[in-house]
């Protein structure tokens, strides 16, 4: 009776410590998928600023349908997301979002965002 308890207790403890580590994993990847939107959402919300900025006219602090002059607000460079750059061009503006979230060793969560005055286009790089 005593080895049949034993092992019963073994097996329950295998199965449990399987049932953690899927959930961790499940959890991971979650926070992944969450970082990558969210880094995603800031950079369609600074495209947006973007084309704002190409729309209004010069005398009004705007680009004049250009989009040369365009800088990042020095209060969304850097979120509790991650960090944002921009390529600027007179036509158009790239966007990268760097997330502070780790996907495999040293990659973090990329996504980069091509703003043109009519449309954008995001791709998700990690």
């Amino acid at each position: 009776m005593g080895q049949q308890q034993l092992l019963l207790i073994v097996l329950g403890l295998i199965i449990v410590a399987v049932a953690v580590a899927i959930s961790i994993s499940l959890f991971r990847q979650s926070a992944i998928n969450s970082k990558r939107d969210t880094v995603t959402n800031e950079c369609m919300n600074l495209g947006t600023i973007a084309v704002e900025y190409y729309n209004r006219a010069k005398p009004l602090g705007g680009g004049g349908s250009s989009f040369n002059g365009w800088e990042i607000p020095s209060g969304l460079i850097n979120t509790a997301s991650g960090s944002y750059s921009a390529n600027v061009f007179s036509d158009s503006v790239v966007i990268i979002g760097t997330g502070n979230e780790v996907v495999t060793g040293n990659d973090s969560v990329r996504v980069e965002v091509t703003v043109s005055p009519r449309s954008m286009r995001a791709t998700v790089i990690n």
